[in-house]
């Protein structure tokens, strides 16, 4: 079988429709938090997720069924349904006209293993798994959700879509898509119900900012160093058992107490930033998506959606960062975690007033957000749970290249771990690929990350 990567296959797409909620919806002015619609997260997250056949939906249209469902949850998340207004002061505000979301039924001429036993990111022919509909894309006076679903010859099924991030993050994104799925398999009610309530995430009166927000740098590029775009490779890289356990088996014994996210970003980030051969006195930084619903006391409403993150930063020099074992990339990350707090995010909802909600600082940096505790294992329309659901990419963002997921994923081995997708230069994808590699071989392994035969990581990869 060709290689997943190399795969082509031709797309019968149907005219993208609009889905308007299944009843009248209140057509009313919804303003966004303040940690919504910071310039950061005023991009559009392309998401996907593969179906295998089930024989027990045999007669039942997956197009059909998913677009009711669509139809349904917007009667709860009715604002989806509406249209992004920019206010004074750059404030965002969902007018919520029952227009609907765009939708697109397709047909495609192939078959679910032909994308392998293990489907990741980089997907082939993503362009035709989600359509670009021309002018769908922008943050304002646009649809909220393009979503397309496509059958496939084996009976399975692809559903793609595309969010617009100033409305959730992801875990408020997957609760809309677990509700349409609940829906699809039968409910009446969503087994949790939509908290809009974004004014508990606004800045306060008078804004007082308590945290110095480094995240927040202004940094001029004086030394041209942001990554070129012009031959960019992006890859999936896969962390099993074994590899954490060689990665913790590196670390000082008061460190191994932390989690898998802390210790797969320090890696990654120490591995990219030897890859990008910067100066060694330049300044290089980490900035971690962290979930903040359970920081606030009383926590956020188990339905909240909107987005509820901070990116705490830690920064070194790259030499430092190099040079140093993977105790030091963690402790700065672990240091920068530890930071966030209810009161923390408030800062920050703050300073987006008081400084024009600034973009976070991309300046020789690296975004992380990790997804696996969202659950996108358990989704389920009717044909039994994703054979992946996540990201369809690496890189997404109002900078392209900068930003990884970390998401759960079982191998074609059948071992559930860590699935990394990376977007880096070409020339430094392959030095990066080296130094992941001695960083999770044991002084008895014999590890080739190119070969998933003496490996349990492998690389999907593709030149974008």
């Amino acid at each position: 079988m060709a290689s997943p990567n190399a795969l082509t296959f031709k797309v019968t797409r149907q005219n993208p429709e609009l889905i308007p909620p299944a009843k009248p919806t209140p057509h009313e002015f919804k303003p966004l938090s303040d940690i919504d619609d910071q310039e950061g997260l005023r991009f559009q997250l392309p998401l996907i997720q593969f179906f295998r056949k089930n024989p027990a939906m045999d007669g039942e249209d997956p197009v059909k069924v998913i677009r009711d469902a669509v139809a349904k949850a917007l009667v709860f998340y009715y604002p989806f349904a509406g249209r992004l207004r920019e206010m004074a002061g750059r404030k965002l505000v969902v007018e919520c006209t029952g227009e609907g979301v765009l939708f697109i039924e397709a047909e495609a001429d192939v078959r679910l293993q032909q994308f392998g036993d293990a489907p990741q990111p980089p997907f082939p022919c993503m362009e035709e798994l989600l359509y670009d509909v021309p002018g769908s894309g922008g943050i304002l006076n646009c649809p909220l959700l393009l979503m397309q679903v496509t059958r496939l010859k084996c009976g399975g099924l692809i559903f793609a879509l595309r969010y617009n991030h100033t409305m959730s993050d992801a875990f408020g994104l997957f609760r809309f898509i677990f509700t349409v799925a609940e829906l699809a398999r039968g409910a009446k009610i969503p087994s949790v119900l939509p908290v809009w309530q974004r004014h508990l995430l606004n800045a306060r009166d008078p804004p007082r900012v308590s945290y110095a927000h480094h995240e927040y740098d202004n940094i001029p590029d004086t030394n041209k160093t942001l990554i070129p775009l012009d031959d960019m490779v992006q890859r999936s890289i896969f962390f099993g058992p074994a590899e954490i356990s060689a990665l913790r088996s590196r670390l000082s014994p008061h460190l191994r107490r932390c989690t898998t996210f802390e210790l797969l970003a320090a890696c990654i980030w120490r591995c990219r930033t030897i890859a990008l051969s910067l100066d060694p006195d330049e300044e290089v930084r980490i900035l971690c998506f962290v979930n903040g619903r359970g920081l606030f006391n009383p926590p956020l409403p188990a339905g909240y959606y909107g987005n509820a993150v901070a990116t705490p930063v830690a920064i070194s020099t790259a030499g430092n960062l190099c040079k140093q074992p993977l105790d030091f990339a963690l402790e700065l990350v672990m240091k920068a975690k530890s930071e966030v707090t209810e009161e923390y995010i408030k800062s920050a909802a703050d300073l987006m007033v008081m400084r024009g909600r600034p973009h976070f600082t991309v300046l020789r940096s690296y975004i992380v957000s990790d997804l696996t505790r969202v659950a996108v294992e358990d989704l389920d329309f009717g044909w039994g749970p994703a054979l992946y659901a996540g990201p369809a990419e690496a890189g997404s963002g109002v900078v392209p290249g900068l930003l990884s997921f970390h998401i759960p994923f079982k191998n074609n081995k059948g071992e559930s771990g860590k699935l990394v997708p990376i977007w880096l230069p070409a020339n430094a994808m392959e030095v990066f690929v080296k130094e992941v590699e001695k960083m999770v071989k044991r002084d008895d392994d014999d590890i080739d990350l190119g070969d998933a035969q003496k490996s349990s990581i492998f690389i999907a990869s593709a030149r974008l």
